[in-house]
């Protein structure tokens, strides 16, 4: 957490370098308003909380999202984006194919490795705006987004070789907690365009809610259904980087 929180504190002061770079560095900034779609790719790292937190550890995304930009700053698009991690919680998981001791053994009788991870997605929409610092800046400012869409996530299990039988593909399901829903998202930062086109970003802190259930009509390990409704949040830091196609206007000057 620390570590993180350090992480985005140097992107921030990087980016007040950007910008006071932008002001006045090279000459004056001219105003300029642009539209057009970019493409972005996004990643952050996530701390889980309600539910969510009652199975799984820290986690991360990362995703791309197709966004357009109006002149007035409005921002609209879609974006998607894989979720993972390798903590799990909860010591019931898959207790009755174990030994005492925690381990799992083949029908040979000899001792096997089972992998278990985070594994998810969401995809969704989101819309929001950036509000300038400066009028001479008009595209660098406070970014604030809020999305809606489809959550799922999972646990993963690798049975190499198929050598813990009752972990066959299609038994897997008995364990591994598939739950999925709505979500909601909130996200506040900063936004910078570069002059050149070059550096072009986001970072900022983002919180999911995610309104899901269970979706697995019988758990092996707990002998009930798995059909829970749920309330998943993730608190994270977040951020991504555009690829701006803005189209170049003729008499689109940067500097005077």
């Amino acid at each position: 957490m620390r570590k993180s929180l350090l992480a985005l504190g140097a992107l921030l002061a990087a980016s007040g370098v950007a910008t006071a770079q932008d002001q006045g560095l090279f000459g004056k900034s001219r105003n300029v308003e642009r539209a057009g779609f970019m493409i972005a790719v996004n990643g952050g790292v996530d701390f889980p909380g309600a539910d969510m937190a009652k199975r799984f550890g820290t986690s991360y995304r990362i995703g791309p999202a197709l966004l357009y930009k109006t002149k007035s700053n409005w921002i609209f698009g879609v974006k998607g984006d894989f979720i993972f991690g390798n903590t799990i919680k909860g010591d019931s998981l898959m207790w009755n194919l174990r030994e005492s001791s925690g381990r799992f053994y083949n029908y040979n009788g000899e001792r096997v490795s089972i992998g278990i991870s985070e594994r998810g997605y969401a995809v969704g929409l989101q819309a929001g705006k950036i509000f300038p610092f400066s009028s001479g800046l008009s595209e660098q400012g406070f970014l604030i987004l809020t999305g809606v869409g489809f959550v799922q996530h999972k646990i993963g299990i690798v049975n190499k070789n198929a050598e813990v039988p009752q972990l066959s593909k299609g038994a897997r399901k008995g364990y591994d907690r598939l739950t999925n829903g709505v979500y909601v998202e909130q996200f506040a930062g900063y936004n910078y365009f570069g002059k050149g086109g070059l550096l072009n970003f986001h970072i900022g802190l983002n919180v999911m809610a995610g309104f899901t259930q269970g979706r697995r009509d019988w758990q092996y390990d707990l002998m009930r259904p798995g059909n829970d409704k749920r309330l998943d949040l993730l608190f994270g830091i977040r951020g991504g980087l555009y690829i701006p196609l803005f189209k170049k206007k003729a008499d689109e000057v940067f500097f005077e």
